[in-house]
């Protein structure tokens, strides 16, 4: 098997270099690449890159991610997150491959409080929600296989994260305040990537198709912030704030140009019946992180 992949270098492609390696030949590049392009502004570059590498599994796990600048740069966002990924899909019809995409909980409104399943309407409250849903639908519409997974809340050891902030905060502040309105699972990295190498094993043409992609549970930012800060307290880490100074505030407390949802529970029976899987509570995958981040701690 042959697997091509972008955006090696972010959060989800350094985990999927080691996840995807045993399943065959992986070439894996990012937006430097020389001899390849990786480039998701390049169109053409990225055309000729997969006809040239002939691919079974093109793995898209680049995208504009900033959520807030991309409020402000709307047509790059769609070429990097809608048109690029589109292409791909294009291409992998030709080659008769695999597609596989990441997309986001953003391409829901955030309203109610039960789990989105993948059959319920999307209604993107940014840019960056809006540019992830029409990337789905180029996908869908080309007719290649693919697998398309929603994810929330994603973070890895490496590289900047929610939790590492907090840390950071908890040992410069005597107090904090945490957004406690947002519902969602904090999902690892290393989670997405090895989903994706069983999925991609297990893949015949049937299972083609979208879906929910998170782990189990749910809490909200305000909480996240408790379970890391409380495991650090425990781990020995002088923290400047006491539990009782964290304290939590509406998501009106911090007015951000991108409208963030509100609801971002994800509803994962269709991944785990198709597939055969358990999915692991959110706090495992925080836990193991925070144990590798702490261990490198003076």
């Amino acid at each position: 098997m042959k697997i091509l992949l972008f955006g090696k270098n972010g959060q989800v492609g350094w985990e999927l270099q080691r996840s995807l390696a045993p399943l065959g030949e992986l070439i894996a590049l990012d937006a430097d690449s020389r001899e390849l392009c990786g480039d998701f502004t390049d169109l053409e570059g990225l055309i000729r890159t997969v006809r040239a590498v002939a691919p079974d599994v093109i793995v898209n796990a680049a995208a504009h991610t900033a959520v807030d600048k991309a409020e402000s740069e709307p047509e790059l966002v769609r070429t990097i997150n809608a048109l690029a990924p589109g292409m791909l899909a294009r291409e992998a019809q030709h080659c008769n491959a695999w597609l596989i995409y990441y997309s986001t909980d953003y391409v829901f409104d955030g309203s109610g409080d039960r789990p989105w399943r993948e059959t319920d309407s999307t209604a993107p409250l940014s840019v960056y929600g809006a540019t992830k849903l029409e990337g789905e639908q180029l996908i869908r519409q080309s007719g290649c296989k693919h697998l398309i997974f929603r994810t929330s809340w994603v973070y890895g050891a490496r590289g900047g994260n929610f939790a590492k902030t907090m840390l950071r905060l908890a040992q410069e502040r005597d107090s904090l305040t945490v957004i406690d309105d947002q519902i969602g699972a904090p999902t690892g990295a290393d989670l997405l990537a090895d989903i994706t190498a069983h999925a991609i094993r297990a893949a015949r043409p049937e299972l083609s198709g979208l879906y929910h992609l998170v782990a189990a549970g749910e809490t909200s930012w305000h909480g996240y912030a408790g379970f890391v800060l409380d495991h650090a307290r425990r781990a020995g880490i002088a923290l400047k704030v006491a539990p009782e100074a964290i304290q939590p505030v509406p998501t009106s407390a911090f007015p951000t140009p991108a409208k963030r949802p509100l609801n971002s529970r994800l509803d994962t029976a269709k991944l785990r019946s198709a597939f055969g899987l358990t999915l692991p509570m959110w706090q495992n995958g925080v836990a193991r992180m925070l144990t590798e981040v702490l261990d490198k701690q003076p």
